[in-house]
Order: structure tokens, then C-alpha cells, then sequence
């Protein structure tokens, strides 16, 4: 069985059930599925051969879905393209994975111009290479047939590398069959479920698409952007089920005049890709009544190593944990010897299981340091309680996480290191009520040069985009360095968390 079959077994059980609601009508699983078939029947024709790559460069919309759900039907490799990204970082992930075939969208279009390979136009695009026309050209097309072994890889997803080279992480088709089937137990989502697109389909949302599909549930697209988009969609249009990052989670509750009242049917709000403190996860709790739901998962291990159901929110002992191990999954706490340490104490987040990565695109050295002895090395820091809940302390690989994106200090720092007034950077991280954190940087200045923080924000802003943009840049004559010469990063966010509640509390 593929991660695919899930989606060809609910449109066998429930076809004239909602697929996907969209701004511009609804998809029933008969019309999706015959879409899907058609569409991979394009993609087959264009490239018979199995797991070659296809890139997706849009937002969020039905031809997205389709476009990825075909990719999975004709045993390719999906590789997701945020459109909100740049020119130079997608041409990266291009190089790198080679696709021979490319869906974009009128935004994702432009960052794809150029490159070698078969480029579908989808979302209201017209001519011959537009997704509806060869949708057209191939209806009525079977369902496509293909042998591969579970190890096979299903994505390419990437977890940095905007600047040097960039990792692509293998999910193999086990990961994501096990992935679904946590998703399906853990939230346990149902026929009638409708799920809000909040989160970008290149990202997170993705992890969602086949749970939901698989169990007859809807997809709802939003109709516009933003936090009153997203509350549109659950008081109008019935949403039960959504994952978002905290940063949207507070827009919802921050919304003039919003209340309980406007998410009539929501069962199920799932938060990421950040930490939300205790305080929060009270006021949160107590807007939209016992729904919250949380995971920690990586790239490398797809979202749900550990899960925290509404249940178990209800100690609020246990706010400040991710959960328990969900099925298919070892979760250990590992010295720096290796030795796998007992309850209570802390180290490196260690797992093991079918949720794992089968390596690094082309890069068997750094799958090496990263599975040793089949466990996964997670880079974070934490313990275990006694009842088995995972508490995370801090991140041994200095990753910032922002508003549910991953920032990486290695690829900011090359970045801002590039203009020619700067002598040394660091990238850090500070905490933010609203984002969970804040990218900064600090600087030391060539002798005899100048630069203002606009001018080194607008530099590294035109190179990454603004995620992966410093929110401030401090100047410092000499960084701060430890007793072997290395730049002390904690005393660097020391120094902007203070600066930070200096400026509040003069504006309150």
C-alpha cells in the first residue's frame, strides 16, 4: 500500500463527498479523483520514468492539490516550492533535485523561469501547457500502476540552504503512511471533518492533505488571506479541524469582536512550528474551550513524533510538554556518549522508527552524523517524565522558528557576511508574543567602513526574503567571545532581549 491508495480508497467509498471546498465551487471525490488520474497521466507522458522529481510552486488552491495528489499517483517524487520565496533559494533546490517537471502559479512562475523541464501553468492560466487543458486532454485516463518498495521516496523537502548547500531530506513512503495513520488516531478525524488551509501546502499542511482525504473529510481553501480569511472559513463554512503556527492562532483571537461563537464547529486547533508559552495556552484554552492540540515532529521525522491530544492539556503541569510518542515511533533521551539516559534527566532528543527520513539528497555524510545506529539525532535538548511526556529545553542546533518558519543562523550569517562593510555576524534568535521568536542579527564593521541597519536589513532581505530577514541589527565594536575566541550568541540575545524590553516599556 502507497500513501496514495488512501486517497483512491475514499473516493471508491464516499464520491459524491466534498473533496474540496474552494472560493470557486466544490470538488467532490469523483471529480478529484478523475482529475488526478488525468493529470498523472500528463505527467507520465511528459516523464515515464518512476520516481523522477516534480516541483510545485504555487499557493494554496485546488490545482495545487491535485497537482500533488498526481504526483503521488504516478510514483514521482514530490519536491515542494514556497512562493514566497527567492529567486536564488528555489534555483538551489532546483539544481540540486533536478525536476522534470514544474507546476506553478502566476507567483511561482517567475521564480522557476528558465530552468530545464516541463513547466504546467495552474489557477486560471490558459494555452496549451495550462493544467485544465491537459486535465482535458487526458480525461478518462486509468488509475496509474506502479511497483516500488516502501523505501522508495515519496518528497524532498528541504530544511535549509538558502545560501551554501542546501539539505534535502528523503521522506520515504513508510514515514508517510505512518505519518497519515498517526494523524488519523491522534486528532481522530472523521467523514464529516472539514479542514481550514491556513498553513501553506509547501509546508506543514501538507502532512495533512491524505489524513483528511483518507477518512472523507474536506479541504476548505480560503477565500483571501490572513486571520479574517481563516475566520471566514470556520463561522460560514463549517471548519472543524486546522494547524496553524501560534503567530495566526492569536490574529484569530486578537480579531475585533471575535468569539467562541465564530468557530461553531471546531474541534480540533492544532499548533506548531513554534512553542506557545503556559500563559498562552491558558488564554487560549479559554477562548476557543478544550481543542488545543500540539506535536513535535521534524523534517527529518514529519510532524508527529509526539502528539498532545485536549486531554492531556488538561494538567496544566503538562503545558509546557509536546506529548507522548505517537505509534511507529522510539523516542529516547540520549547522553553525549550515546548512552540513552532514564527518566528526568536531559540531553539530545533521540527517535527511531518508520516516521524517519531515509537520508540526505545526495549527501551520505551528513546522513551519517545525523542517524547513528538507527536513531535519529533531533539537535534539541529535553527530558522525559515519568508518564512518558516530552518536554523540550532549548535547540542544540540554534535553529530560530518564526511564525512557524525555520530559520537557519548559517544561512543568514553567509548572507549578511556577503556586503562589504561586514567584518564578522551572528544570527540569533529572541522570544516574541507574537512570532515565538524574532530573528536578529549582530555585527562587527570593517575598519574604516559604514553601514546602517536599514541598508544591512534591505541586504539580506533582497538575497532571503523577509522570514529569514533580521528584524534588528546590533552594531557591537568587538562580539562577544568566549575564552577559545567563539562569538557568545546567548550574551548576544541577552543583550537584544533587554534592548527589546527597554523599547516596550517606553511605549507603554
Amino acid at each position: 500500500m502507497y500513501p496514495i491508495d488512501f486517497f483512491w480508497r475514499a473516493a471508491e467509498r464516499w464520491p459524491h463527498n466534498t473533496a474540496i471546498d474552494s472560493p470557486q465551487g466544490i470538488v467532490r471525490f469523483d471529480e478529484l479523483a478523475r482529475r488526478v488520474r488525468a493529470l498523472a497521466a500528463t505527467f507520465m507522458e511528459m516523464d515515464s520514468a518512476l520516481q523522477s522529481r516534480v516541483g510545485i510552486c504555487a499557493l494554496n488552491s485546488v490545482d495545487h492539490i491535485v497537482a500533488l495528489l498526481a504526483t503521488l499517483a504516478c510514483g514521482k517524487i514530490w519536491v515542494p516550492l514556497n512562493p514566497k520565496s527567492t529567486v536564488p533559494e528555489i534555483r538551489r533546490i532546483l539544481d540540486v533535485t533536478e525536476p522534470s517537471i514544474l507546476v506553478a502559479d502566476q507567483y511561482g512562475l517567475p521564480l522557476v523561469e528558465g530552468f530545464a523541464a516541463h513547466v504546467v501553468h495552474c489557477d486560471g492560466a490558459t494555452g496549451t501547457d495550462a493544467l485544465d487543458v491537459l486535465v482535458q486532454r487526458h480525461d478518462g485516463a486509468p488509475r496509474p500502476v506502479f511497483d516500488l518498495p516502501l523505501e522508495a521516496t515519496q518528497a524532498i523537502k528541504f530544511t535549509g540552504g538558502t545560501t551554501g548547500l542546501p539539505k534535502g531530506v528523503m521522506q520515504p513512503y513508510r514515514a508517510w503512511l505512518a505519518n497519515i495513520t498517526n494523524q488519523i488516531h491522534m486528532w481522530e478525524l472523521m467523514q464529516d471533518d472539514r479542514y481550514v488551509v491556513a498553513a501553506p501546502i509547501t509546508h506543514g499542511t501538507s502532512t495533512y492533505v491524505l489524513p483528511i482525504l483518507a477518512q472523507g473529510g474536506a479541504h476548505v481553501i480560503l477565500d483571501g488571506s490572513g486571520a479574517q480569511a481563516v475566520c471566514a472559513a470556520f463561522r460560514d463554512r463549517g471548519g472543524s479541524v486546522c494547524f496553524m503556527p501560534p503567530t495566526l492562532l492569536y490574529m484569530l483571537m486578537a480579531l475585533p469582536g471575535a468569539s467562541r461563537v465564530d468557530f461553531p464547529r471546531l474541534r480540533r486547533l492544532i499548533y506548531g512550528g513554534a512553542p506557545m508559552p503556559a500563559e498562552k495556552i491558558r488564554q487560549v484554552r479559554a477562548f476557543f474551550g478544550e481543542v488545543l492540540c500540539t506535536h513535535y515532529g521534524q523534517t527529518e521525522a514529519p510532524q508527529i513524533l509526539t502528539a498532545m491530544r485536549p486531554d492531556d492539556f488538561e494538567d496544566p503541569a503538562r503545558h509546557a510538554s509536546v506529548g507522548r510518542a505517537t505509534w511507529f515511533t522510539d523516542l529516547a533521551v540520549m547522553a553525549p556518549d550515546g548512552t540513552l539516559l532514564p527518566r528526568g534527566e536531559s540531553g539530545e532528543v533521540v527517535v527511531r522508527g518508520d516516521l524517519l527520513m531515509s537520508g540526505y539528497w545526495h549527501l551520505p555524510e551528513k546522513t551519517a552524523e545525523t542517524i547513528v545506529d538507527g536513531w535519529l539525532h533531533t539537535g534539541d535538548r529535553g527530558y522525559i517524565d515519568e508518564a512518558g511526556y516530552l518536554y523540550l529545553k532549548d535547540r542544540l542546533k540554534e535553529l530560530v522558528i518564526t511564525g512557524g518558519f525555520n530559520v537557519y543562523p548559517t544561512d543568514v550569517e553567509n548572507a549578511l557576511g556577503q556586503h562589504p562593510a561586514v567584518h564578522e555576524c551572528a544570527m540569533f534568535g529572541i522570544q516574541d508574543e507574537k512570532w515565538g521568536e524574532v530573528v536578529q542579527a549582530a555585527v562587527q564593521l570593517r575598519p574604516d567602513h559604514q553601514a546602517t541597519e536599514v541598508e544591512l536589513i534591505a541586504f539580506v532581505r533582497e538575497r532571503l526574503g523577509p522570514v529569514q530577514t533580521p528584524k534588528n541589527i546590533y552594531f557591537y565594536d568587538d562580539l562577544p567571545r568566549s575564552s577559545v575566541g567563539k562569538v557568545m550568541k546567548s550574551a548576544l540575545a541577552a543583550d537584544a532581549q533587554r534592548i527589546a524590553q527597554a523599547r516596550r516599556a517606553t511605549t507603554t
